[in-house]
């Protein structure tokens, strides 16, 4: 069963540090601590981390949190790396936007009880549905979705910049403020061919909470959203209690 969910962005960014000595998106990261301490104060038995990764996979074993896939040495971040215990064996190193989960996540006191699953948007969206239910089918799960919308808004944007950017953002993140049936369906139908061509992170996890959410009532809040440089970031809960 599905109870909480935070909806973060995948920037190494949140993570203070990352950008230096330049103070960046400090109301989305309080915003983003703020939404993942409500996953782990609900007291759900397992929380699971959705991230992108560069294939889909599981993180089992010992896991670093370390930002060097983005180039950020660890010493420069303000919030300490530590080493997290994930079921199964082994020494794993996940993407950026799984470190990004999990720093949140130990921030806010939960280091225990964990999964963390990297997924793609070339996995089928009936396979990452079938993944989120799958993902609460054991008891009470909370998750940290990881993913952001489109970096294409404007000249000044982090990649080339697309004019259908605006709208497709605009329209999934009215969805994912909302929550509801109706609001989910639509996010299962989002076409990940242009979700790809915009560079939406965000598309393969929220399939995956979708298929987590299943027909139960949820209440969407979002909490902050900030457009910087060409790159929209948001942060929302999901409250299935």
């Amino acid at each position: 069963m599905l109870v909480v969910a935070a909806l973060v962005p995948d920037t190494a960014l949140l993570v203070p540090g990352a950008a230096g000595a330049a103070q960046v998106l400090t109301a989305v990261r309080a915003a983003a601590l703020d939404a993942v301490a409500q996953v782990v104060a609900s007291g759900a038995a397992t929380v699971a981390v959705v991230a992108p990764g560069p294939r889909a996979r599981e993180l089992t074993g010992t896991v670093r949190p370390s930002l060097g896939a983005a180039g950020i040495p660890d010493g420069l971040l303000a919030w300490p790396v530590a080493e997290m215990t994930l079921p199964g064996d082994g020494v794993a190193t996940g993407s950026v936007a799984s470190a990004v989960g999990l720093h949140l996540l130990a921030r806010a006191g939960r280091r225990t009880g964990l999964r963390v699953l990297e997924v793609t948007g070339r996995q089928d969206r009936a396979a990452l549905a079938a993944l989120g239910r799958d993902l609460v089918g054991a008891g009470p799960t909370g998750f940290v979705v990881v993913g952001s919308v489109s970096g294409r808004h404007g000249a000044d944007a982090p990649l080339a910049q697309d004019r259908r950017a605006p709208d497709h953002d605009a329209r999934v993140l009215a969805d994912l403020a909302d929550g509801g049936a109706a609001a989910r369906a639509r996010i299962a139908a989002d076409d990940p061919l242009l979700a790809d061509e915009l560079a939406v992170r965000g598309w393969a996890p929220w399939q995956v909470l979708v298929g987590a959410a299943a027909d139960g009532p949820i209440r969407g809040h979002l909490l902050a959203r900030s457009g910087v440089l060409g790159a929209e970031h948001a942060v929302l809960v999901w409250d299935a209690r």
